[in-house]
């Protein structure tokens, strides 16, 4: 989290009021929806120092992060104030990266598990009532499967569990994973008639055919590279 070096008007009333430890417990018990507030111990609230607004956009927008127990052990509440007049459409996108950001802060301090960190909008603007909604997965197009993919597992390509031969049959890129799978056992030499049956394929171009004889020979593999070579002059 960034130290701030200057502040605004706004900013420097903001933290007046929300770096009061007896006035935050108040704004947050009032205004934390009530299924978030009983997960929190407010009598363990600690103000951490820092920001993570980006230095452009300082004039626009405030921030404050708590630490707290929570029932579900250690936690964060984040507050964004934003000061200009017209909201801003990503704003929810926005309180998801800072939230991100404390998560990572978290991480980089020593500890194994993610934190819930709460992100919460303090909104004065012109426009009332505020006009957008503060789940981020709604600034995707109605059509899209973001919901989908951001709620559940990502994608994972794990070939140390694809079995070689299910791997031989994967055309341009069966090279590459099959080395890949491979790369840490110490003697190659085991999967060289393999290797030669992708190179000769004719999905291998000269220089990734280079590029992978390179990277090979790096990790001082005991499989005999002139070896290699002979089996692989056909191509």
């Amino acid at each position: 989290m960034k130290k701030r070096p200057h502040s605004t008007p706004h900013d420097s009333l903001f933290k007046r009021f929300l770096r009061d430890n007896e006035t935050a417990r108040d704004f947050l018990d009032i205004h934390l929806p009530p299924a978030l507030r009983q997960l929190c111990d407010l009598s363990t609230l600690h103000l951490e120092s820092g920001s993570f607004v980006e230095d452009n956009l300082r004039a626009s927008y405030s921030d404050i992060l708590y630490s707290l127990q929570t029932s579900k052990g250690e936690g964060y509440i984040y507050v964004v104030i934003e000061h200009q007049s017209t909201p801003d459409s990503h704003m929810a996108f926005r309180l998801l990266r800072y939230a991100l950001a404390a998560m990572q802060q978290h991480l980089n301090r020593g500890h194994k598990a993610l934190p819930l960190v709460i992100p919460m909008l303090f909104y004065h603007g012109t426009i009332s009532p505020y006009p957008f909604s503060l789940c981020w997965l709604d600034e995707f197009p109605p059509d899209s499967p973001a919901k989908q993919l951001y709620l559940g597992a990502f994608p994972l390509v794990d070939v140390t569990d694809i079995p070689d031969d299910a791997i031989l049959q994967h055309r341009r890129i069966a090279l590459l994973e099959l080395v890949q799978k491979h790369i840490r056992q110490r003697d190659l030499s085991h999967i060289l008639q393999q290797l030669v049956e992708v190179v000769l394929m004719g999905y291998t171009d000269h220089q990734q055919f280079k590029t992978l004889f390179t990277y090979m020979s790096l990790h001082d593999n005991s499989a005999d590279p002139d070896n290699f070579i002979d089996q692989s002059a056909a191509i």
